[in-house]
């Protein structure tokens, strides 16, 4: 089987993005080929550094620059994309390009607590504040709207009275280390063959 080429899309610190790269720095399968991020100053560059792979900064009036992207990621030969804390909404013309091959994210059990404008300490305040006693991650297929590509995976986590929003952010966050590059690795290893 050829290897395949993931681009990491994030806009933030890059936690998610170093587990990632950890997880697949020795993987004969998947190679982690590029970072993109929407932020000259995000934290994810100094994961790409550390890591020694290389980045590009796309912000967000690019990103509508079909001609632009493309050629980045061609020359960087990108098979797969993966959303890693990644805020702006993927254009059609790339959910096209790499149909069934985005893969993103989300710090609840979808389809409760998706759409535009939940992410981070948002979901989990919304979480808390319906008295949810579960919430996890959802890993899905990225199409033209936030949060409603379909579910590859879901990995859930108990909510007690007594945590607090910040509780279960810490829950979901551990859960999003340990299960999305297994996933990412399943995923793509299926649409291989």
């Amino acid at each position: 089987m050829a290897q395949a080429t993931i681009a990491i899309f994030a806009s933030g610190t890059g936690t998610n993005a170093n587990a990632i790269i950890e997880y697949f720095k020795n993987d004969a399968e998947i190679n982690i080929g590029l970072i993109v991020t929407n932020k000259a100053d995000a934290g994810v560059i100094k994961v790409a550094e550390k890591w020694k792979v290389e980045y590009a900064i796309i912000s967000k009036a690019d990103l509508s620059d079909e001609e632009l992207v493309g050629a980045v990621l061609e020359e960087h030969g990108i098979d797969f994309i993966v959303l890693a804390g990644w805020l702006l909404l993927i254009p059609s013309y790339l959910v096209k390009m790499f149909k069934d091959r985005i893969l993103n994210i989300h710090p609840a059990l979808l389809p409760k607590f998706g759409g535009k404008g939940m992410y981070g300490h948002h979901v989990h305040q919304a979480v808390k504040a319906s008295n949810e006693v579960v919430s996890g991650i959802t890993i899905h297929k990225v199409n033209e709207a936030y949060d409603e590509g379909g579910v590859v995976a879901q990995h859930k986590v108990s909510v007690t009275a007594d945590d607090s929003a910040e509780d279960v952010e810490r829950k979901v966050r551990a859960l999003e280390l340990k299960f999305y590059p297994e996933e990412i690795k399943k995923f793509i290893v299926k649409n291989l063959k």
